[in-house]
Parts: C-alpha cells; structure tokens; sequence
C-alpha cells in the first residue's frame, strides 16, 4: 500500500510519507505593453463589411489588392501608404453607407463598392481535357487585366470554388464566355454620423494606441473627441486621437494638425494618416518632435515664425520645412515642429508637461501596464494584506526600473515608493508615488562668455 503523498496546504496529513509543493520563485513581472497599434475608419472601394479588421503592415505590403481592392502602388491608397510609413498594426473599419456589391449573371463580388466593377470572369476550353473549363478571375490594375483567381480543368460549377474576389452562383451549365463582367457596384450613399458611431461601438473593446479621423466635417470631428475623453477618463482606455484643423480642444488625448494637404482630389485632413501612424509606433522614450515627413502628400508648410509660434500656443501640430543652406539646401525636409497635443488650460495640477505626447505616452504606458499586471496576477487572486501589498509594490518597481531604463522616466528610486496601504475598504488598495517622464531635447539656450 503506498504512503501518504502530494501537496500541501496546512500540515495536517494523517498518513506517513512525504508531501512537496513546486512554487515559482517569487521574481518581479515586467510585461510592458507593445506600441505601434492604430485604427481609423475609412471610407473605401472594396472590403471587409460591418466588422473590424485587422491588417499588418506585412499583410498591407503583400496582399493589399485582396484586402483594399488595390495594389500597394495604386494611388487609391496613397493615405493607407502614408499611415503603413509607420504603423505595425492597423484596425480598420469601413463607414460606408449601403455599398452595392458588383455583379453579373455568373458571379457578385465578395464586397460592396465600386472596386467590384473592374472585376472581370473569363470562361475558357481547357486546351488538355476535352470537356472541361478554366475559370479565370481578373480584376483591372492600372489599367490592364491582372488574374487574381485561376481554376482550372473544372467539368461543372459544383468543381468551382468561390475566391477573395468572387461567389459564383453556379447556376445553369457551365459554357464558354470572352469575359464577363461584374457591373453596378457602388460606394453606397454618403456617409453620415450614423456609420461612425458604428465604428466606435465596434472598436471600443480593441487595443490601440492612437486613432485618426480623416475628415472636416467639425460634428464628426467632435464624436470622436467626445468617445476619446469617455474612453480615456472613464474606462480609462489610453489612447490618442488625431484629427485635423479642430481649434480649442483643449484635452491631452486629442492631436490635433493645422497644416492642410493641398494635392487636388485629395483631403485637405490627408495629414492624419500619416500621423496617426507615426504617433502609434513612436516609443515611450521618444517624441515625434523634428520627425521628417517622408509620405506622398503635398503638405501646406507657408507659415511665418509668427503664426507657428501662435500655432503651438493655441494647441495645434505644425510641419515645417527645415532646409540646411551651409550644405546647399534651401528646399529642405517637413519636420514635425513640436510634438504636442491640444491641452492648453494649464493649472498647478496639470501643468504644460501634459501638452507633451511625450508625457502622456509615458503616463498611459504606466496605466496600461500597471492594469494589466494588476488584473491578471493580483485581482481576485492576491490577499490585500502586507505580504500582498509588498509584492505588487515589488512588481510596480521592476516596472518603473525598466522604464528608467529604457530612459523613459528618470530620477526614479525605489526607496522613495512607499509600500501600498489598504484603502477605505478591505477589497481596495491605495498607492501614491511620483514618476519623472524624460523628455526629448527641444530648445538650446547658451551664453558664451569671450574672453
């Protein structure tokens, strides 16, 4: 018969033997969350309806034609281009209104929107087995008939598969045809605030770090501005948005742009994407301040020193064009001129350092990982006494040292964070301590003395 054996709890066996428990030993965790997520509602030709979708920059590179409708040189998706300049990973949501799918007597295509009509299906005789088909999919790219689908050698419509582009109907025999054409596809009617709402709803549980509407319309521009201020201060979701051209914001979680995109047929708000990509993708313990714009767009940087400085007094992102005349350049790069959001109103309590993305990159990286860290290991989980308390104390500051660092916050010591105290109830935790973000150069003073 064999002796006692297991694991224990309290000592307390009746049975001889011996009894082990495995634990980890006790280690910090420092899981800090990733950077480079974006999302943006758009308004497109082809594509996913009615649900978010997720692309990386990789997927973009590579199958953008499935995906957008276009291949990655088209000018359609110039602003997808610009926004993919930086951006890791995007989360996408078209507001178009009733699109119309394409279609014709053979197949409809996958998706509503224009795209659809410059698909086209080519029925030929299989020139190997007497009897049977090849079932071509081409859609139109720059101007000429790409095959995006080949079946092959197929005896009945039963053999033929739907693809990325099409569903067949099937119906009849299947015959010979030069080419058939999909037709009367559309982009459904204009948007209104409706669809958009709709893309907030859906994209609220999803992690990102910035959002960026590309339009002027000031009521849809104040929807999002609205959700951002929610989400942020209520559910305490950390993320920035970026807009175009909206004075008097006055809110940390808002960017933003006053320079306007000039090209013809474009959005005059066509800076967002790339800003929304570059803000998502720069690191706690980097700014975006002096960053080149390497996109395609024609930006409007025909401002004076004077309605720059006003610009950033009143809260709003400005290009400018740095050109370097020692080294023969006089046209120059579009640089970021200051890393800033819209906050203004700056009081004891919240000084001018909270107009600084900088900052707040670094404050909601603290929030989101000291929540995560929170809500998987000690939530539910962790007795709200000293022993407890001391241990997510010991986490928080393994936290701040790899934020230190990476020199994201400086002059940070451990001896100078008390030990969380239990709050007013016995379920809660109370934890008051100081952190010092770093921030990027900006501004040279010097006085030199000659002697």
């Amino acid at each position: 018969m064999a002796l006692g054996g297991g694991t224990w709890q309290f000592q307390n066996k009746k049975l001889p033997g011996t009894y082990i428990n495995f634990v980890s030993k006790v280690r910090a965790a420092t899981d800090i969350a990733d950077r480079g997520y974006g999302t943006m509602p758009l308004l497109l030709d082809w594509g996913v309806e009615g649900q978010v979708f997720r692309v990386e920059a990789e997927d973009f590179q590579k199958n953008s034609l499935k995906i957008f409708g276009y291949d990655y040189t088209a000018k359609e998706i110039k602003g997808l281009r610009d926004l993919f300049k930086n951006l890791k990973v995007g989360y996408f949501y078209r507001v178009n209104n009733n699109a119309v799918k394409a279609t014709s007597n053979i197949a409809t295509a996958k998706y509503g929107g224009k795209r659809g009509n410059d698909i086209t299906i080519v029925i030929s005789a299989n020139v190997d087995n007497e009897g049977k088909f090849d079932v071509i999919t081409y859609m139109a790219v720059d101007g000429s008939k790409t095959v995006v689908d080949k079946q092959l050698a197929v005896s009945a419509w039963a053999d033929v598969k739907d693809n990325d582009y099409v569903t067949f109907k099937r119906s009849g025999e299947i015959a010979v045809t030069a080419g058939t054409p999909l037709t009367t596809g559309t982009n459904g009617e204009a948007s209104t605030g409706v669809q958009y709402q709709e893309y907030l709803d859906k994209i609220e549980p999803y992690y990102f770090n910035t959002m960026g509407i590309v339009t002027t319309d000031t009521k849809i521009q104040d929807l999002f501005i609205q959700f951002t201020k929610r989400m942020r201060d209520s559910v305490g979701a950390k993320f920035q948005t970026v807009i175009y051209g909206k004075e008097n914001v006055d809110y940390e979680g808002v960017i933003s742009i006053k320079n306007a995109v000039t090209d013809d047929g474009e959005s005059p708000a066509s800076l967002v994407y790339w800003l929304t990509g570059a803000e998502a993708s720069c690191l706690i313990n980097a700014s975006c301040t002096n960053k080149t714009y390497d996109g395609e767009f024609t930006v409007n940087t025909n401002y004076k020193q004077s309605e720059l400085e006003k610009a950033i007094i009143s809260g709003m992102l400005m290009f400018h064009r740095v050109t370097d005349a020692v080294a023969g350049d006089i046209t120059g790069d579009i640089n970021v001129l200051s890393d800033i959001n819209t906050f203004t109103s700056f009081s004891k309590q919240k000084n001018d350092d909270f107009s600084l993305n900088q900052v707040i990159r670094v404050l909601d990286q603290i929030a989101i990982d000291i929540s995560r860290l929170f809500d998987k290991t000690y939530l539910g989980k962790e007795q709200n006494d000293n022993d407890g308390r001391v241990a997510l104390w010991g986490d928080i500051v393994a936290l701040h040292k790899e934020y230190q660092r990476v020199r994201a916050i400086q002059n940070f010591n451990p001896d100078d964070v008390p030990i969380p105290v239990q709050g007013e109830k016995k379920t809660t935790v109370m934890h008051e301590y100081e952190v010092q973000p770093t921030c990027c150069m900006e501004k040279l003073y010097m006085q030199i003395t000659v002697a």
